[in-house]
């Protein structure tokens, strides 16, 4: 049953860095979710989500964002005007013949322009897969993934969050869970727009808390709801409870502190989720996470 844009609720799971836990807590999130909700995998440059949630890859396309320079060597005349122009360096003389470095051309268009024997034209580049998958719990999941060096993510996770918005008002489904993009970058960005709620996942470094202030600073620029769960709290007493004075001072849900516990790994490990591995340490944990959460979303009032 199709159901409005305003009925749907996006929860984005996101972190300060790579390796805090944030994809083993949105995978668990998911697995608890059943078929109920609809999953996204927004870390297009290096999507991992589906080692966890088994996506059968039903459904795949290529994507092409920017362009590339091509000189037809047939056409071109080497006279070399595309290379004095050229602010990136990346037309070169090779064996009496200019071409493209593909590593170095940003696709400007100039070259092209300016050829006097029309020997360039700009193609459009194939930079990443998109996908459309039934996961192993039931629930659908869109994800992508970007080539290697390829620019654009932002623009490859703007597709991603519209198809799954698109998927979860065609299926009836109220909820939306996305694995944020690390950092702040044009990725997290574009993983943010348009959340009900945002889920940071740091740890008690000096560099988490660093982190920590930052991405948030970015939610505050949505006006998103933010909660915080703090992972390994255990490891720096001193760090979690200046994690816990930032939050308090800044309004914001401690939705749950995990110990230091190495069943994490050994979940990843067999391809599981924690809240799975463990159902009665850290599930359950993430379990009274996911509740308040949930409760925390419905609510109208900004934190």
């Amino acid at each position: 049953m199709e159901i409005g844009a305003n009925d749907i609720k996006e929860i984005v799971v996101i972190s300060g860095k790579g390796g805090t836990g944030k994809t083993s807590i949105a995978a668990s999130f998911g697995y608890l979710s059943g078929d109920d909700v609809i999953m996204a995998d927004c870390d297009v440059d290096a999507a991992d989500l589906h080692l966890l949630m088994k996506p059968d890859f039903a459904y795949s396309e290529d994507f092409y964002s920017g362009e590339l320079a091509f000189i037809d060597s047939d056409k071109c005349t080497s006279c070399g005007e595309c290379a004095e122009v050229c602010r990136f360096d990346a037309i070169t003389l090779r064996n009496g013949s200019y071409a493209v470095d593909a590593l170095n051309c940003e696709g400007c268009g100039y070259c092209t322009r300016i050829c006097p024997a029309s020997a360039i034209s700009n193609i459009k580049q194939q930079v990443g897969r998109f996908y459309i998958s039934s996961t192993r719990t039931g629930a659908n999941m869109v994800h992508a993934r970007l080539n290697i060096g390829a620019d654009n993510s932002g623009k490859l996770v703007a597709k991603v969050k519209n198809e799954t918005k698109r998927l979860a008002a065609a299926y009836g489904r109220k909820t939306i869970i996305v694995d944020g993009s690390p950092g702040v970058g044009c990725p997290v960005v574009s993983s943010l727009s348009g959340a009900d709620l945002a889920v940071m996942v740091t740890e008690p470094t000096k560099a988490g808390l660093h982190d920590l202030k930052r991405i948030y600073e970015l939610v505050q620029k949505f006006r998103i709801k933010a909660g915080c769960i703090i992972n390994k709290y255990d490891l720096n007493p001193e760090i979690s409870e200046q994690i816990r004075i930032f939050l308090r001072g800044n309004n914001i849900r401690e939705l749950g502190a995990f110990p230091y516990d190495e069943k994490f790994t050994m979940a990843i490990n067999q391809a599981k989720t924690i809240v799975e591995y463990d159902r009665s340490g850290l599930g359950r944990l993430i379990r009274a996470c996911r509740e308040t959460m949930h409760l925390m979303i419905n609510e109208k009032q900004m934190l």
